[in-house]
């Protein structure tokens, strides 16, 4: 859920004003609610059909932000980086996090899902030369214990570990998506970026929509608000809001407020469809969260 931000003007400091915290504090919200909105979504959408129509109510909207704003066509040396993004984050994403919250609570959910940044920091290792310290291997290590901690504190089964492991799995696809686009913020605005990849994941995931509005017709209303959610709330409005933001702070230090996500999605699960998280899964989750943390100290 995250992309890099144009770089600020030199020795600006940025200013915490009442747009900020705004910005900060509704994508966070947004994007921690949308685990527990995915879980109550699946009580009447399949996995595939509730990723379909999701992407379908922002695509539409994403399409039509390109052309009343008139961004930029993809150069033709781009155009694969913006197939990346569309369908690895967009569609890949969503279908391998809904297939995986299908098992896993919201709140579990949220703290593998915030190990991307670690998955970031191997491949920026692998593919652009960045080092790789003993630091981070041991903060690696930590947080992958953690998931596996969240794992047996859901009942260690087949289930639960293929379910842990499309999580994970939504989780590279953000890191592909991280390091394939980074090079697309010096052409192309950071909300230009997503309005693509929202359009061009929607169009994937058409196949997909004849029984995705077969579903919605008997879908119970907690479902179909879920999805208008997830369409308007946690993807057209979190990512405008993710964008201001990126705009006026670096990357590094906005990226930070997402640690945040996971025990606010805990809550929200919570209190919305009844999820308690287990002793095991409460320590896993900050053995995960603190191995990010680790990874990230001196990045």
């Amino acid at each position: 859920m995250t992309s890099a931000s144009p770089a600020l003007p030199a020795g600006s400091r940025p200013v915490f004003d009442a747009t900020l915290i705004f910005t900060i504090s509704f994508t966070v919200i947004a994007w921690a609610s949308s685990f527990p909105a995915i879980r109550a979504g699946l009580g009447s959408f399949g996995p595939l059909e509730m990723a379909a129509l999701r992407f379908a109510l922002a695509g539409v909207p994403a399409a039509l932000f390109l052309v009343l704003t008139r961004a930029p066509l993809p150069a033709a040396s781009d155009i694969w980086r913006f197939l990346v993004g569309g369908i690895v984050f967009i569609a890949g994403y969503a279908v391998l996090l809904n297939l995986g919250q299908t098992v896993v609570p919201a709140g579990a959910a949220s703290f593998i899902i915030n190990t991307n940044p670690i998955m970031t920091a191997a491949l920026a290792m692998l593919i652009l030369g960045e080092r790789f310290s003993l630091i981070s291997w041991l903060g690696t290590a930590v947080s992958f214990a953690g998931i596996g901690l969240i794992a047996l504190g859901n009942g260690l089964s087949l289930d639960i570990g293929i379910s842990v492991l499309l999580i994970l799995g939504a989780a590279f696809c953000n890191a592909i998506t991280t390091v394939v686009q980074k090079p697309l913020f010096a052409r192309h605005k950071p909300l230009s970026v997503a309005a693509w990849n929202m359009a061009i994941g929607g169009l994937a995931l058409s196949p997909l929509l004849p029984n995705a509005i077969a579903q919605a017709q008997v879908a119970s209303t907690e479902a179909l608000f879920s999805v208008l959610y997830l369409a308007i709330v946690s993807s057209l409005a979190a990512y405008g809001t993710w964008a201001i933001t990126l705009s006026r702070l670096p990357a590094a230090r906005a990226s930070n407020f997402q640690y945040c996500v996971p025990p606010i999605a805990t809550l929200i699960g919570f209190l919305w469809l009844g999820e308690v998280p287990s002793a095991l899964g409460i320590v896993g989750g900050l053995m995960a969260l603190a191995g990010v943390v680790i990874v990230n100290l001196k990045r």
